[in-house]
């Protein structure tokens, strides 16, 4: 369910969460990465319970953290990065904040970025919904990414998938009138269940009348992308505006 917290922002309450913990071990070349690249491109955000939780207290200033004032994209899991960087090398006139949990695949990030010169990322290691509650104003984002999340395939787990009623309610809240939803699966029931949600949404309006969003030219083929179709899964893109 959603609720405003004691500032009217707009939060989910889960009793489960749509990642699973790992080993949060770095090898060599990430924790070089991560010790020479964390300050200029992660921020740093006070926790709560977790080490993927944020302070609900907590606020920052995105134009200061990201030196400029600029249309807000926000992408939820990047993993290593492998359509984060290109992507954002491409939108340079737009912030790009990405929030990823795993503190190895950040630190894959960070050397990517420095190695291409992409200046504008800000990387937040945190869970996507508390990022997007706690540091996201509302009505701010211009764009919205969100490719191959997790499918929990079985059955028993699809309470973990992260888009749900209530997270669409959050990412509603936190969206500009007229902004960008782009997303992609390759499981097939995960891509029906994100129709379900979205063309059901009184917010959002599907981009396409038959439903399935042409394959963005500017999104690169990321390795989970890669694996759904050596799997012989077919790759569904979808794509919603904010009304």
């Amino acid at each position: 369910m959603t609720q405003p917290d004691h500032r009217g922002r707009t939060r989910v309450r889960r009793e489960v969460v749509s990642f699973v913990r790992r080993s949060a071990r770095m090898n060599p070349q990430q924790s070089k990465a991560w010790n020479a690249h964390h300050d200029r491109w992660v921020l740093d955000v006070p926790r709560a319970e977790t080490d993927t939780s944020i302070d609900p207290t907590y606020t920052v200033d995105l134009a200061e953290a990201f030196g400029r004032s600029a249309p807000l994209i926000v992408e939820i899991g990047p993993g290593m990065g492998d359509s984060l960087v290109p992507m954002a090398r491409a939108h340079s006139d737009f912030n790009v904040l990405a929030f990823e949990v795993f503190q190895p695949a950040v630190a894959r990030i960070l050397g990517r970025l420095a190695s291409e010169a992409v200046q504008n990322v800000r990387v937040v290691q945190a869970d996507a919904v508390e990022g997007l509650t706690t540091l996201v104003p509302q009505s701010s984002v211009d764009r919205l990414w969100m490719f191959f999340p997790d499918p929990w395939h079985k059955l028993r787990h699809h309470k973990r998938r992260l888009l749900s009623p209530e997270f669409a309610d959050l990412a509603a809240s936190r969206m500009k009138p007229g902004g960008l939803w782009q997303l992609a699966t390759d499981w097939a029931d995960y891509a029906t269940q994100m129709r379900a949600v979205l063309d059901n949404h009184e917010l959002f309006s599907n981009c396409h009348a038959d439903g399935w969003a042409p394959r963005w030219e500017g999104r690169p083929v990321t390795r989970f992308e890669q694996r759904g179709i050596e799997a012989g899964r077919r790759i569904f893109d979808l794509s919603y505006r904010r009304r």
